[in-house]
């Protein structure tokens, strides 16, 4: 059975931690974001190919669901599974989990491919659309991950 991408360990960083002696909120989406450069690599996107290409990836849109405290100290991980794509672009849905294996956080994101002389949204070279569509027909068997799609709103009971 095929699995998400997982990134290396990652550290976080002691200015990261806030008043409440936990990652600041805003640095999962650095974390999210470092993960998902080593995911990207393997799709033949990054600074080589940013470098060749004049062409790079924006992030259109990103949701993160905080479900546990990341404290200092802590080291993570991120998982990185395609949900969709096209030739611009490409939905995919991560999971940051603790070096103990439990669940921290989720983000989901589109991101978009980039000419950068525009800049102007336009399709993948060919090379790089076979990556991405290699990985997303793997991830395609992978079942749907909790969270995919969330709203935000008050659940009332009853």
């Amino acid at each position: 059975m095929p699995e998400p991408f997982m990134s290396s360990l990652l550290e976080l960083e002691d200015a990261w931690i806030d008043y409440n002696g936990h990652l600041n909120m805003g640095y999962y989406t650095v974390l999210f974001d470092r993960a998902a450069d080593e995911a990207f690599e393997e799709l033949g996107f990054g600074p080589a190919y940013r470098a060749a290409t004049n062409h790079t990836t924006f992030s259109a849109e990103f949701h993160i669901r905080y479900l546990r405290e990341i404290k200092p100290g802590d080291r993570v991980r991120a998982s990185f599974q395609l949900i969709d794509w096209d030739a611009k672009r490409f939905h995919a849905f991560q999971q940051m989990y603790h070096e103990d294996g439990w669940l921290a956080a989720t983000g989901e994101g589109l991101t978009l491919h980039v000419d950068l002389s525009g800049p102007r949204v336009v399709p993948m070279p060919e090379n790089i659309r076979a990556r991405v569509e290699t990985m997303g027909q793997a991830h395609a068997a992978l079942p749907r991950p909790e969270g995919l799609g969330s709203t935000i709103g008050i659940r009332r009971k009853g």
